[in-house]
């Protein structure tokens, strides 16, 4: 009774084996064979700043020739097409795989600008990796603007470190308007409030120059008005040196007359 159980029982085993095997082996030929008939792109890391979207990439890959649509599932090469979207200067990463139908999925990491740069070498956003990324056509970026004499390498590094701060600092970040770097490579800063502009000085004492003009605003501009002088210039140590608007200076040449 014991062997005929374990005889039966040996034999159910070996039918779900076989059957199992032959369910998959089936499975992976017929997937394997599958023609990829649908692509999803999805842009991941969006955020309030999508510039590259699905139907851009779509197109960019038909433009490559790694669009993977009608393509039998063995001919998609994922790896491939993970390294040529890496190719595209919006795109920070990318991730692709093949569904167990057949069709493509893929994942977009965009990358995200932190400056956006006018300069004789052209126009560029530095992106939150260091690195000059292309602007897109469609899109313009709510990142601090930096125009003049800029390199490169200037933007990368000590202009980014600059802009960075800027945009980390809630006072600042409202404040300003424009950098422009001149060609002795002095920062001039542009304000949103009032029509001056500020002469920060070499872009390494940015920290120390925006502290003594914040406590300008604070304890004399605030009181005299914002409109009063047309250059606050800031190079020079220990010092916050003025000039008057011609309006101020008329003002003032009056006052004096009027005192003699």
């Amino acid at each position: 009774m014991v062997k005929k159980i374990l005889i039966v029982s040996f034999a159910v085993l070996l039918l779900a084996y076989m059957v199992s095997t032959v369910i998959y082996l089936n499975f992976f030929h017929t997937s394997e064979d599958a023609v990829c008939g649908e692509v999803d792109v999805k842009i991941e890391n969006t955020g309030e700043q999508n510039y590259i979207s699905a139907s851009d990439i779509i197109a960019w890959m038909k433009a490559e020739k790694i669009f993977p649509k009608g393509k039998n599932r063995r001919e998609i090469n994922t790896s491939e097409i993970e390294e040529k979207l890496a190719n595209n200067r919006l795109v920070k990463k990318a991730e692709c795989f093949k569904t167990t139908g057949g069709n493509v999925k893929i994942k977009i990491y965009q990358r995200v600008p932190v400056l956006r740069v006018f300069s004789p070498n052209g126009s560029y956003y530095v992106d939150s990796e260091r690195e000059i990324m292309p602007v897109p056509s469609n899109f313009a970026a709510y990142v601090p603007v930096a125009v003049g004499n800029i390199s490169g390498e200037y933007a990368k590094n000590q202009l980014y470190d600059f802009a960075c701060y800027l945009q980390k600092d809630k006072f600042w970040d409202s404040q300003i308007a424009q950098i422009y770097i001149s060609y002795d490579q002095d920062v001039v800063l542009t304000p949103i409030v009032g029509n001056h502009r500020i002469v920060l000085g070499k872009i390494e004492n940015y920290k120390e120059n925006l502290s003594k003009l914040r406590a300008f605003y604070d304890k004399g501009l605030s009181k005299i008005g914002w409109n009063r002088y047309s250059t606050i210039n800031l190079k020079y140590k220990n010092q916050v040196v003025c000039t008057l608007t011609d309006a101020a200076l008329k003002a003032k040449r009056e006052m004096d007359l009027a005192e003699q």
